[in-house]
């Protein structure tokens, strides 16, 4: 009793009361057994009713004491458990260090948490499914007529911009959409193509697409109609429906001077030739060799093709020889249409002149467009060509024959190439002998100017015949692997005089001459094209009337012509 009356100074009856119900009510029950067992400050025997019935302002402090040791007591016993837990867990050892004993029974539980982890975290992976929001606002089709009306759309798409074009829910749709009154298109001609089929992949029936080219081919072959070109074509309305479209009109260029048209008069289709007026006047371009005498002539408005042409063939025959100051004549094949278009051609004429005389000229002739002095002197040709693009695998000398067995004279060069490689003529001769040769297998013997020859053996086959004149670069046989062979090469042999020499120590250089009748033909064409004034085909062509187009709309300007694939 003299502990419960003796309360610290400064506290009330109420306060020193309300401590020791807290004490006694919420004391564990451990603690209260053990307490009770050594008697405590509070003996049972000692405390009476009044103590167990403290007044209401102790009452009410009690109750908050209480809430709060409740709260207090779950967190001692969670963080208890947690503790308990940790200590439980961390002997099972989830998580071991997989670089450490390797195979054991501890690694094998770390890899099995590993796995399960990796699992868990696949499994609780996001999606990548669309997220729908939900719109801001609710749009129903009045509201939509209603945007759709005022939206800026552009006019190829159909644009239906304005209040009033805006179609609502009173607009009852068509059945069956109209189709157009006519289709425009271009269709390219393919390599290795014909017309007919051309038209067929267009869109034109067979009956027309037969009759369109029988037209055509009664005008000229249609083999001479290029690859690649371009087709106009027009398509009229069905006359029912899933019935091809009638052709109403079809335009092409056949030729740089022709323009053919097919038409429909009175429901028949009806060829219309169109000649085009050409100019064929050749552009000769004369004027002075600044640093560069490619640029010199580009400036002055040679063709790139041209210029380089007329630098290959003079410099050939002035080895170099050409000065800063000298002066370029050249003349180029050069046509004009009086629908606008060029047409450039060939090197007609080179010359160099040195203060004002020429040094050298060259004109184009012949079917093989060689270059031939103003004399009738043919452009020089050096070397030899190779009679195979392959390697030399066996040189001219003494070896060890491959199939006989012993040495002797190889008497030419052998070159590595694949059965059937195109075997060529090394510069112009005469085949003075075609066929089996002994060991040779099939062989050809060419004779040339200045007591040389060659010959090219074991061919799969013969290209010439006994006799034949042959150019230079003519293919002449192919390669194989006939006679004393031990497979597929080219037994190339070189003579001069009948004696084989090695081929590797000798250069051709050869040059043609006109002669008679030809040379006289040459002068004459070449005294034609010196007439010929300087920029002359630069001047203004009359345009042809009937290919003046009529003044059109601006919306008819339009290229809107579908193309149809080759």
């Amino acid at each position: 009793m003299d502990k419960v009356s003796n309360y610290p100074h400064g506290t009330g009856p109420s306060g020193h009361m309300a401590a020791i119900w807290r004490v006694s009510l919420f004391t564990e029950r451990d603690n209260q057994g053990h307490e009770a067992g050594a008697g405590g400050n509070f003996p049972s025997a000692q405390l009476s009713l009044a103590h167990a019935l403290p007044p209401k302002s102790v009452t009410d402090s009690a109750a908050v004491s209480r809430k709060q040791a409740r709260i207090g007591g779950f967190a001692d016993r969670y963080h208890e458990w947690r503790e308990h837990a940790s200590l439980r867990l961390s002997g099972i050892d989830l998580a071991p260090d997989l670089a450490r004993d390797i195979g054991s029974r501890r690694w094998l539980r770390g890899v099995g948490t590993l796995v399960g982890l990796s699992a868990l975290a696949l499994a609780a992976f996001p999606g990548f499914s669309e997220v729908e929001a939900a719109p801001s606002m609710v749009i129903d089709d009045h509201v939509r007529d209603e945007f759709r009306s005022q939206m800026i759309m552009p006019l190829a798409l159909g644009a239906d911009s304005g209040r009033r074009m805006g179609a609502t829910q009173a607009v009852i749709p068509l059945t069956n959409a109209p189709e157009r009154p006519r289709l425009d298109m271009v269709a390219t001609l393919a390599q290795g193509d014909s017309f007919e089929r051309m038209l067929r992949r267009a869109g034109v029936s067979q009956d027309e697409a037969g009759e369109i080219a029988r037209l055509i081919a009664g005008a000229m072959p249609p083999s001479e109609i290029q690859s690649g070109t371009q087709v106009d074509i027009t398509l009229g309305r069905r006359l029912a429906s899933g019935a091809p479209r009638p052709v109403d009109a079809l335009s092409f260029r056949a030729r740089f001077d022709l323009q053919l048209a097919v038409e429909r008069q009175d429901g028949r289709l009806v060829l219309n030739p169109k000649p085009i007026a050409v100019d064929a006047t050749p552009l000769r371009i004369r004027a002075t060799v600044g640093d560069s005498l490619f640029r010199s002539a580009r400036a002055a408005g040679a063709p790139a093709a041209s210029a380089q042409k007329f630098l290959r063939v003079i410099s050939a025959e002035m080895n170099g020889d050409i000065r800063a100051g000298d002066e370029f004549d050249l003349i180029v094949d050069y046509k004009r249409a009086a629908t606008g278009e060029v047409d450039e051609g060939e090197l007609l004429y080179a010359a160099i002149l040195r203060d004002g005389r020429p040094v050298k000229r060259m004109m184009r002739w012949g079917r093989e467009g060689r270059y031939f002095e103003a004399s009738g002197v043919g452009e020089q040709r050096e070397g030899l060509l190779a009679p195979v693009p392959g390697a030399i695998t066996s040189r001219y000398g003494m070896r060890r024959h491959p199939i006989l067995g012993y040495r002797r004279l190889h008497a030419g060069l052998d070159f590595r190439a694949a059965q059937g490689t195109p075997i060529y003529a090394v510069t112009d001769g005469r085949v003075t002998f075609a066929g089996r040769n002994g060991g040779h297998g099939n062989f050809v013997r060419l004779s040339h100017a200045g007591g040389l020859g060659t010959g090219y053996a074991h061919m799969s086959r013969i290209a010439v015949s006994n006799g034949q004149q042959v150019r230079r670069g003519q293919v002449i046989g192919y390669v194989g692997s006939t006679g004393l062979s031990t497979g597929p090469h080219l037994h190339y042999e070189m003579y001069r005089n009948g004696q084989t020499i090695d081929p590797s120590t000798v250069r051709f250089v050869t040059r043609a001459q006109l002669e008679g009748r030809e040379l006289a033909d040459f002068r004459a064409q070449l005294d034609l094209l010196q007439r010929v004034e300087p920029g002359a085909a630069l001047a203004p062509l009359a345009p042809d009337p009937a290919f003046v187009d009529e003044p059109a709309r601006e919306i008819d300007r339009l290229e809107n012509r579908q193309r149809i694939p080759a």
